[in-house]
């Protein structure tokens, strides 16, 4: 397994400490704690205090604080409830003894029921698209910045569709479709599924909301950005090393906050999750 996707499945494979808390821990080479990681890791520390059978169909998230990145995060699970059909999980991740981010968890027995589903947007499929990975690599040569991100690119293989990178600066309306796919085969543990589509959920969706402006998140851009909250709900069974398409737009931006919204469609054209996320995009000129 290339090395990049086998750290980030180390670090999103949390160390139990205590009944109900867990260790989590960040990349020694990064300055930064990554939203999508810490969200991965909160979940995988729920799932291990779930009955099995049980699968996670929604989840509702803050951000609070900035991580940091030097010390490991604690996860506090509560157990709030474990009923006949449904189980409820509180997360609370601590640095420096304070919350940095929460998240409510809802997790459900299997259950046949009435189905429809929206169709999957007509777009090119990933096969003839140029891969992130490459095209930040040429970016690099000029502006090794990037790297700061761009190195998840080694272990989630991402091609966007509109050709949109996080570096485009022209106004553009507000969506774009990107596939997305481990760069590897995974292990058919269905918790690691769960954990890297929630990492990728948190992958280039912010600048979604900053399209029309043509502006572009980070330092020296004018732009202070963060997450504040993240909501995913989890539809049909999928794998996160089969091509999924993360389908993007953002209604609106008001009062220095952008609202995005997501789906993810498997190749079949399924739609396996939802997700919607409100972020900081605060100007600094």
């Amino acid at each position: 397994m290339n090395p990049v996707l086998a750290e980030i499945l180390h670090l999103l494979d949390v160390e139990k400490i205590e009944e109900n808390l867990f260790r989590g821990h960040n990349a020694p080479n990064s300055h930064h704690v990554f939203g999508g990681q810490v969200l991965a890791q909160a979940i995988a520390s729920a799932y291990r205090t779930i009955e099995s059978g049980r699968m996670l169909h929604s989840l509702h998230a803050y951000f609070l604080r900035p991580g940091d990145w030097n010390l490991p995060v604690l996860y506090d699970v509560d157990r709030i409830r474990d009923g006949r059909s449904f189980t409820t999980r509180r997360v609370v991740a601590i640095q420096h003894g304070r919350a940095i981010f929460n998240l409510s968890s809802s997790w459900q027995v299997a259950e046949d029921g009435l189905e429809h589903a929206v169709s999957m947007p007509d777009v090119a499929g990933p096969e003839n698209l140029v891969s992130d990975r490459e095209r930040y690599a040429q970016i690099a040569k000029k502006h090794p910045e990037v790297k700061r991100f761009a190195f998840r690119f080694d272990a989630i293989d991402s091609r966007q569709v509109e050709g949109l990178l996080l570096t485009e600066a022209a106004p553009h309306p507000p969506y774009k479709h990107t596939w997305m796919r481990a760069a590897e085969r995974l292990p058919d543990d269905p918790e690691v599924h769960l954990c890297l589509l929630a990492y990728m959920s948190d992958m280039d969706f912010m600048s979604t909301s900053l399209l029309p402006h043509g502006r572009r998140p980070g330092p020296g851009n004018g732009i202070q950005g963060a997450s504040l909250d993240h909501a995913l709900w989890f539809h049909r069974p999928f794998r996160a090393d089969e091509w999924l398409l993360f389908a993007k737009e953002s209604p609106s931006s008001s009062g220095a906050r952008g609202f995005v919204r997501g789906t993810f469609f498997d190749r079949e054209g399924r739609l396996v999750a939802s997700t919607m996320q409100e972020c900081l995009i605060r100007p600094r000129d």
